[in-house]
C-alpha cells in the first residue's frame, strides 16, 4: 500500500535518510537507491512510498518517488496524527520500559515469607538433630556440598541460556533441591532472575522442597537409636 509522506533528514553524504509519515509512528528508513525521482531528495520533500518490515528491525521504504505537497485542506485527523507521530524510543526509555515492576518497587517475590521460614525450621531441625546425635556430622559437609553445586549448576544454565549453549536438564536442578538443595535453588532463582516465572517449574521446585522438609522432619522424629557422630 502507498503512503504519503515527508522528508525529514537526509544525508547525502552517505545516501541515506528518513520520512515521517502520519500512518507510521516511527520515522522510516529509505537508501538513495530505493529513491526513483530524478530530483535528489532533500529536508521537507514530500514523497509516495511502500513500507516494509526485515528482520525485526525499524520500517523501510521502497519505491520512494516525489509526491505533491499536502493541500491545507487536509483532514483534521490526518494533522493529528502527523502532529503526534511518536520518534523511536532511546536507548534509556527502552530500558525503564523493559525493567519489570516488581523491580522497581523492591518488592518482595511471591512465597518469600513462606520459603525463609521453612528454611529456619529446616536449619533449626538440622542442628538438632546433630545435637541429638540423629544424625551424623558429615551430614553438613554433604549438604554444603550439594547446595554449592545446585548455586554453580543455576549459574551455568543462566549462562547457557544467554549464549544459547546447552542447558541443564529441568529434572537435574529439581533433584538436587530434593536431595537438599533447596534452600541455594530458591536464592539463584531470585538472584539470578533465573526461572523465578516459570509457573510450572515453580510448582514442581516447591514439591521437592516440600519432600525435603517432610522427609528430615519424619527421619529426625521417628523412634530411631543415636548414630555415631561420624
Amino acid at each position: 500500500m502507498q503512503k504519503d509522506g515527508k522528508v525529514m533528514r537526509w544525508d547525502s553524504a552517505r545516501g541515506f535518510g528518513f520520512i515521517r509519515s502520519p500512518d507510521t509512528p516511527a520515522d522510516i528508513f529509505f537508501h538513495i537507491r530505493d529513491f526513483r525521482g530524478s530530483a535528489t531528495p532533500h529536508e521537507g520533500m514530500p514523497v509516495t512510498f511502500g513500507e516494509i518490515h526485515v528482520g525485526g528491525k525499524g520500517p523501510r521504504a521502497m519505491a520512494v518517488q516525489p509526491g505533491r505537497k499536502p493541500s491545507s485542506a487536509a483532514s483534521p485527523g490526518s494533522a493529528a496524527r502527523a502532529t503526534t507521530a511518536k520518534r523511536p524510543p532511546t536507548a534509556s526509555t527502552a530500558r525503564s520500559a523493559a525493567r519489570p515492576v516488581s523491580n522497581a518497587q523492591g518488592t518482595a517475590p511471591t512465597g518469600a515469607g513462606l520459603a525463609y521460614g521453612l528454611m529456619l525450621a529446616w536449619a533449626a531441625l538440622i542442628a538438632w538433630g546433630l545435637w541429638a546425635q540423629r544424625l551424623p556430622l558429615w551430614t553438613l559437609a554433604a549438604l554444603a556440598a550439594v547446595n554449592v553445586v545446585t548455586l554453580w549448576s543455576y549459574a551455568a544454565d543462566k549462562n547457557a541460556a544467554r549464549r544459547g549453549g546447552w542447558r541443564t536438564p529441568e529434572k537435574h536442578l529439581h533433584l538436587l533441591a530434593l536431595l537438599g538443595g533447596w534452600p541455594a535453588a530458591w536464592l539463584a532463582q531470585q538472584n539470578m532472575r533465573h526461572k523465578s516465572r516459570k509457573t510450572e517449574f515453580r510448582a514442581v521446585y516447591w514439591g521437592t522442597l516440600l519432600a525435603n522438609c517432610t522427609a528430615l522432619a519424619f527421619w529426625l522424629l521417628r523412634d530411631q537409636p543415636r548414630v555415631p557422630p561420624f
